[in-house]
């Protein structure tokens, strides 16, 4: 860690922060300059975190120079950490495909999706059971019955299943049915839930929020990794922008820039990132091309009667061309498509 002092600090402040930095058990490399004094500290930054090292007079920045999201961070896990959904690997060159519809609808039309979905080639069957909403009237899913329905559903096509969990109070319930449990952009810093899904023995989709830095994204990927729960997968699915030519920014940048200080896998999701189906098919393969861990599209074969996000779903047909191309260029990335799974005798 490196303390940054203030141009204008005294050699008594100096001395101060010395001897605090020597009461830690830490040592110190003092450095003047024409016009800044650095000190750097060497020992355990863990001893460090909790210090209001900003609050000594005379210091003016602090700047650590081990990340603060230790588990999540590369220095703890130099290799991509490969996260397996109930035999679909995501990570490490293994890409999660991930389809379906927004909302758990009726029976028929989930097994119509989720069998067009699975021959195109998707590994992982989408859809939400519980939905945060913005307006409380809209629809909020199914609850339990819509669980019911997506596992009824993957098993009959070999897919695992990711739904969402709002609440830390459903972690359970949902887990008895989902195959990986999904934090939502919403609920990204909901650190009760957080913890909660740490705990749990699912792993975990933990979507980028709206406002969120990359920093904000793996710090709350260190509170599930800190739980002992270490099958965190990342989300890129647009953060928020002055234009509203799209639905959200979609910050493709995101995806080599964690992979460089993180082990997770991430995935992106063009369909909330653009809410626009004519711009998801270029956003996902620029995804893959930028190193992406799967691609996240929403799905449905009605969309103008979808009961949530009907506007931004590609029609089967439309997944299904958008599927071949993702396998041209993962072969030509020399990836793989996590096969499904050898279905259940």
């Amino acid at each position: 860690m490196i303390l940054i002092l203030k141009s204008n600090a005294t050699d008594d402040q100096i001395d101060h922060v010395l001897e605090r930095v020597e009461a830690l058990g830490l040592q110190h490399h003092l450095s003047r300059g024409t016009y800044r004094t650095i000190v750097g500290i060497i020992g355990d930054e863990e001893k460090l975190r909790e210090e209001p090292l900003r609050a000594i007079p005379g210091v003016a920045k602090v700047v650590p120079v081990l990340p603060p999201f230790k588990l999540a961070s590369r220095d703890a896990h130099p290799e991509p950490s490969v996260v397996d959904v109930s035999g679909v690997k995501i990570g490490g060159g293994n890409l999660g495909m991930i389809a379906g519809p927004c909302s758990v609808e009726d029976r028929d039309r989930m097994f119509r999706i989720a069998e067009s979905v699975s021959k195109s080639g998707a590994n992982l069957m989408r859809g939400g059971a519980f939905k945060p909403r913005t307006s409380p009237y809209a629809f909020q899913g199914l609850g339990e019955a819509g669980l019911q329905l997506l596992r009824e559903v993957g098993d009959e096509f070999s897919m695992p299943v990711v739904t969402e969990v709002t609440d830390p109070r459903l972690v359970e319930l949902v887990s008895q049915y989902a195959d990986m449990l999904q934090v939502g952009a919403r609920n990204m810093q909901n650190f009760a839930l957080l913890t909660e899904v740490g705990k749990s023995n699912r792993p975990v989709l933990l979507k980028r929020g709206m406002s969120a830095t990359i920093n904000d994204l793996l710090m709350c990927a260190e509170y599930i990794l800190s739980q002992g729960n270490a099958n965190v997968v990342l989300c890129e699915r647009g953060i928020k922008s002055f234009d509203s030519a799209t639905r959200n920014l979609f910050d493709v940048a995101a995806v080599p820039a964690i992979h460089a200080i993180s082990h997770l896998p991430i995935i992106v999701d063009p369909s909330h990132a653009t809410g626009r189906p004519d711009l998801i098919p270029s956003c996902a393969l620029a995804g893959l091309a930028a190193g992406a861990d799967g691609v996240h599209v929403e799905v449905h074969d009605c969309p103008e009667v979808a009961k949530s996000d009907g506007p931004q779903a590609l029609l089967p047909d439309q997944y299904d061309e958008l599927a071949r191309q993702m396998k041209s260029l993962a072969k030509l990335l020399g990836k793989t498509i996590s096969p499904l799974p050898e279905r259940k005798a």
